[in-house]
C-alpha cells in the first residue's frame, strides 16, 4: 500500500453551516481511518525553521503557506491509489463541510541519501 499526506483546510463558518448529521458521519468517517491505522491530527500553530547552508538553525511563528482557508489538520493514510485514497479522504470534515483536502503521494526516500527537493 501506498502512504499519502493529506492537509485538511476549512474555517469554523463552513463547518458551522454544515447539517450536524453531515459533520457526525464525517467524524465517524475520521474515526474509522483511525482504527485503520491512519495518523490524523488537528494544526496547531506552526513554526518556520531555517538553516541556510548549515550555518545556524533559526526559528520564526507563523506559516510559510498561505491558502484561502486556514489549515485544519493534516493526516497519513494508505490507500492502494490516488484514487483509493481521494475516495477516503472525500468523506472527512475538511471535505463535506466546505473546506477542501489535498492528497500528496508520499515519496519515501529508497537509500541513504536525502530526497532530492525539486526546482520549482
Amino acid at each position: 500500500m501506498a502512504k499519502f499526506v493529506t492537509i485538511g483546510y476549512g474555517d469554523q463558518d463552513g463547518y458551522d453551516r454544515t447539517d450536524a448529521a453531515i459533520r457526525d458521519e464525517a467524524h465517524a468517517h475520521d474515526a474509522r481511518l483511525l482504527e485503520a491505522g491512519a495518523t490524523v491530527g488537528i494544526a496547531g500553530s506552526p513554526v518556520q525553521v531555517r538553516n541556510p547552508d548549515g550555518a545556524g538553525a533559526t526559528a520564526e511563528s507563523g506559516s510559510f503557506l498561505s491558502s484561502a482557508l486556514p489549515v485544519a489538520g493534516f493526516a497519513i493514510i494508505e490507500a492502494a491509489t490516488l484514487e483509493e485514497a481521494v475516495q477516503l479522504v472525500s468523506k472527512t470534515p475538511c471535505a463535506v463541510a466546505r473546506g477542501v483536502v489535498e492528497v500528496w503521494p508520499l515519496q519515501e526516500p529508497s537509500g541513504p541519501a536525502a530526497p532530492h527537493v525539486p526546482a520549482r
